[in-house]
């Protein structure tokens, strides 16, 4: 059976600070609310939209915020966006072993397809995981727990991201947590989260894989 690679995609894939914030600037000062500092709109990569903008707009505009974040996002946002460097020739790599990719993130699945498509990647994975746009597998341990049922023909996961949500989501489904530090977690963050691994650029993803499933079969 191959080992399933699972990657996030924001901050682990691709940069998208610029149309995240953006779009949420947007929406809040739509709404009337003041801009957000520059940390709080990093730490909003990782998290569903729907339990950070309440600490901006408060539950009772979040609906009304999510509405405008996606208007902007749908028409300009996916695209202030850009791979990070090495990124491809990371995947290449990968790959051409035996393991089977995937992108489970919590972003709505059709904009992950989307922007997956957009920049070239489509061919290295096997299938996107995301959330629908009800806010189902919004969560990413519900949304890896999905994943794995619907792929259920092997018994090795890895998880790479690089919020907590993403190695929490990992541990809480028995697959093998990997932290990037090249995305919006700090390093305590993901520490505290349980990384067995960390990689600072893309291009050491593939020995990382590679150290961490050897790791799972001597341990």
């Amino acid at each position: 059976m191959k080992p399933h690679i699972y990657f996030d995609l924001d901050g682990t894939l691709t940069d998208s600070y610029e149309g995240i914030s953006n779009c949420i600037i947007y929406a809040v000062t739509e709404l009337g609310y003041p801009s957000p500092a520059d940390d709080f709109l990093k730490y909003c990569i990782g998290p569903p939209l729907s339990e950070t903008l309440p600490e901006l707009v408060g539950k009772e505009n979040t609906s009304k915020a999510l509405i405008l974040y996606r208007k902007r996002f749908d028409k300009i946002g996916w695209l202030e966006n850009k791979p990070y460097d090495g990124i491809y020739k990371a995947l290449e790599s990968i790959s051409n072993l035996n393991y089977e990719l995937f992108v489970a993130t919590s972003k709505p699945r059709i904009m992950a397809e989307r922007i997956i498509d957009h920049f070239g990647m489509k061919s290295y994975f096997k299938r996107i995981f995301g959330s629908e746009f009800d806010g189902t597998h919004s969560n990413k341990v519900d949304l890896l727990k999905f994943a794995i049922k619907e792929n259920s023909n092997t018994s090795t996961r890895v998880m790479i991201g690089d919020r907590k949500y993403d190695l929490i989501g990992a541990t809480s489904n028995n697959m093998i947590p990997i932290a990037v530090h090249y995305g919006y977690g700090s390093t305590e963050e993901l520490s505290k989260a349980g990384a067995i691994l960390t990689v600072d650029r893309p291009c050491d993803l593939g020995e990382a894989i590679k150290k961490a499933l050897r790791f799972q079969i001597t341990s």
